[in-house]
């Protein structure tokens, strides 16, 4: 899915679509033991116009964020087209509609055994169809009949959060009491999923797209253990692979020049990439593109496919995750923050045999937030 397809899904994901319909709804508990405390099956239109409400939200929150970085499309696996495997599994959870009491046992099942948790965890799951309109030759949405219907299942990952006795405000009593009970509160989802995905305005059971709240540090247990896909890298590991390229490649050549050069380019490529529907993407060609316009010799240029081939196993990196939006330059003690504005005020020079830092002051002038003299 590309950014304009997962858009018409969250612009449609609502009541208030009259092309977007829920059909049933899987609700279920789940315990720090793993163990499935409560589960139940309604249809979306039986349930309270409030709980609808909500977990609409909970569930239109697993199409957010930013592909590449919160959304991640899987493709699955041959082995997991098996009987057993986690394609053929979601594809018959996909024809069961959630209608089916015995796949839907099984389904969390497999979430409460493959999934971990820090603790207890609520899962929500909708059996959904958007009808795709036709798109006439200017990619406008027509108004006519649906061309298809996309059928999918979504699916949020919630934490529980256990709220013990404590002090509240009593309308009963009109007074602040000491609350005895205790109350378990299903936030927003951590982790999500979307099957099958809607690709070239149509689905694709071949795929997954998985939703994760903390990019940095997602569950890869879902992807691996429940999904059977194979786990890219996340935005933190492609940036720190991307640095171990860049150090490996130019060497000694490597400074505060061409760092922030290199940086300025790949902003550069990823703004142009704006209004396009897929992510920029860097390969050891673009790499090397790069390099050579920051003017790094044609001798190290010539690593730069080995090493990225060795770093990565020759998969692209997503742009956006490599970039610094401020340059921090440190040593023992100091550390400089700059902002992407401006490093070009920013120098090395050597002064008195000592290697320096060199920065350009402008009128304005603060140290510890008060206007000082320079």
């Amino acid at each position: 899915m590309n950014k304009k397809e997962i858009a018409e899904i969250k612009k449609n994901f609502s009541d208030d679509s009259g092309f977007f319909t829920v059909g049933k709804v899987l609700s279920a508990f789940i315990d720090a033991e793993k163990n499935i405390v409560y589960k139940d099956t309604v249809l979306y239109n039986l349930m309270n116009s409030e709980e609808a409400e909500l977990i609409m939200e909970i569930l239109r929150k697993t199409l957010s964020g930013t592909l590449g970085k919160n959304l991640k499309e899987y493709a699955f696996p041959k082995e997991q087209y098996d009987d057993g495997g986690s394609q053929k599994f979601m594809y018959d959870l996909l024809c069961s509609k959630l209608a089916d009491d015995e796949v839907n046992e099984k389904f969390l099942k497999r979430i409460a055994e493959n999934v971990e948790y820090i603790s207890t965890f609520a899962v929500f799951s909708a059996y959904c169809t958007y009808s795709v309109l036709k798109k006439n030759k200017n990619d406008d949405l027509e108004d006519d009949d649906a061309e298809l219907d996309y059928n999918f299942v979504i699916t949020a990952i919630c934490p529980v959060d256990l709220r013990f006795d404590g002090l509240i405000y009593s309308d009963e009593n009109c007074k602040i009491e000491k609350k005895t009970t205790c109350d378990r509160i299903v936030g927003m989802p951590t982790d999500g999923f979307l099957y099958p995905v809607f690709s070239e305005r149509a689905p694709d059971v071949n795929s997954v797209m998985y939703y994760s709240k903390n990019f940095k540090k997602p569950n890869t247990t879902v992807v691996e253990n429940f999904l059977g896909c194979e786990f890219v890298m996340t935005a933190p590991s492609e940036k720190q692979t991307f640095q171990k390229i860049l150090s490996n490649v130019v060497g000694e050549e490597l400074d505060y020049e061409l760092i922030t050069n290199v940086n300025e380019k790949l902003t550069e490529y990823v703004d142009s990439y704006t209004h396009e529907t897929e992510p920029a993407q860097v390969d050891a060609g673009k790499l090397n593109s790069i390099l050579w316009e920051c003017g790094v010799s044609q001798d190290k240029l010539e690593h730069v496919s080995k090493v990225f081939e060795n770093a990565t196993d020759n998969k692209p990196l997503t742009a956006a995750n490599l970039i610094d939006r401020k340059t921090v330059v440190e040593v023992e003690g100091i550390t400089v923050n700059i902002g992407k504005d401006s490093v070009d005020k920013v120098q090395t020079q050597e002064i008195g045999g000592r290697k320096c830092l060199v920065i350009a002051l402008d009128d304005n002038v603060s140290v510890n937030g008060l206007p000082a003299n320079v």
